[in-house]
């Protein structure tokens, strides 16, 4: 058996590293200057240390198709991401797919682990993978759905002690499929009854988390108008046994702010247009302006001249410990609060300054460094910030700077303002 894993990002990556401890394993990504960066056993996005890359030794890495070609076993993990009008954009896939296509060869195996609206294997990889092969769907080759299950900066719950879920195209192609991750996979696998129901089972799971998210961010704008505090709200509430502890906060990235859009995109299709999920969507979306305005708000009752005024901004990657900036909802506040001629900084130890500015045009700072902020807001919570705690944070600050502890994780006595 000879593996490729076609997209070496977040999924990809940890994926190849496992497979390729075991067997014979091809990792490819069209991206060199990462290939240039994993032969040297250096990870960008931190979820592999280089110790793991170097102990898996039948793993190899590459931008070249040719050096694919002779694998039995391609494993699709590119993304999928949403355009500008919230629907579904399947080119990364499309082009995975045709790239395979092009170097299948009878009796190899296909598992796409992207996530995708349910049919989407079957409706539009399966016809690309015969158009270029020349091969038949499940008489020549087959195909398995295997959603990953990938949490970023999650040092936890990594790729082997997650459940995984699989299927196949067939009875055989899904047994072997199935065979394939348990080899793998230290908390065991779910053969599904078919891969409608595995594209299916992963594009809910976020779409679950968004929507829980968004019933607490709509609790916590009516707990504002009410004066009560979100944090201590929940806290007693989660004396319950079966209380779900969701928090309020921004809800962005490449998992839970774009995979409900995959589905709703699918329901209304067959003719059903989704109300709860996009309700959910459309809150989440919005709670950036609100943080905004929440903090310009406080600003202006503690009679600051906001034209004038300096905010410094902690965090700017969608999650913390993550060096992710792919749809941060950060970038959105910052827009807001620029809007009023406030001078924003932003600093962020986790984040690449070069690729802040290519794809938002912010300048992004590793370290703090100024200081006299008029408001100071802490967007993500780092493991550094943390351990730097909230008097030393609010020393950034003026004597009377407004400090917005917007996910509450020190206590309410720290701050002026959270969620």
């Amino acid at each position: 058996m000879k593996i490729a894993i076609i997209g070496l990002g977040y999924v990809g990556l940890p994926l190849a590293v496992e497979f390729g401890k075991i067997y014979n394993t091809v990792g490819y990504d069209i991206n060199s200057s990462r290939i240039s960066q994993l032969r040297n056993s250096e990870d960008i996005t931190l979820e592999v240390t280089p110790k793991q890359i170097n102990e898996s030794t039948s793993l190899r890495f590459t931008s070249c198709m040719s050096d694919i070609s002779d694998c039995n076993v391609y494993i699709v993990t590119v993304p999928t991401p949403i355009d500008e009008a919230k629907t579904p954009d399947l080119g990364p896939l499309i082009a995975a797919a045709s790239d395979v296509g092009s170097i299948l060869n009878k009796g190899d195996i296909v598992i796409f682990e992207s996530t995708v609206y349910p049919g989407a294997t079957e409706e539009v990889c399966v016809p690309i993978l015969e158009k270029q092969s020349g091969l038949h769907f499940n008489a020549d080759f087959g195909v398995g759905y295997s959603p990953e299950r990938i949490n970023p900066g999650d040092r936890v719950n990594t790729l082997t002690k997650i459940k995984k879920v699989t299927s196949g195209s067939s009875a055989i192609y899904a047994e072997q499929v199935n065979t394939l991750y348990k080899s793998i996979i230290e908390a065991g696998t779910h053969l599904a009854s078919s891969i409608k129901v595995a594209e299916a089972a992963k594009v809910i799971e976020n779409t679950q988390r968004d929507i829980n998210i968004g019933l607490i961010n709509e609790l916590s704008l009516i707990f504002e108008r009410l004066g009560i505090d979100t944090a201590e709200v929940l806290e007693a509430a989660g004396t319950k046994w079966n209380f779900l502890p969701f928090r309020p906060g921004l809800v962005g990235g490449h998992c839970i702010g774009v995979d409900p859009y995959y589905l709703t995109h699918k329901a209304q299709s067959v003719g059903y247009y989704p109300e709860v999920i996009l309700a959910a969507r459309r809150l989440n979306d919005n709670m950036s302006a609100n943080v905004a305005s929440r903090l310009i708000h406080k600003m202006l009752q503690s009679n600051m001249d906001i034209r004038n005024a300096r905010v410094l901004v902690l965090g700017f990657t969608f999650k913390e410990d993550c060096p992710d900036i792919r749809n941060t909802k950060v970038v959105d506040v910052v827009k807001e609060l620029k809007k009023f001629n406030i001078e924003v900084d932003i600093v962020d130890p986790n984040v690449d300054a070069e690729s802040a500015l290519k794809h938002y045009e912010l300048t992004v700072n590793n370290k703090l460094s100024s200081k006299n902020y008029d408001a100071i807001l802490l967007a993500v919570p780092h493991r550094e910030f943390i351990e730097a705690g909230a008097n030393s944070i609010k020393s950034y600050g003026k004597s009377n700077a407004v400090f917005f502890d917007l996910k509450s994780v020190f206590d309410a006595s720290n701050s002026d303002l959270r969620l």
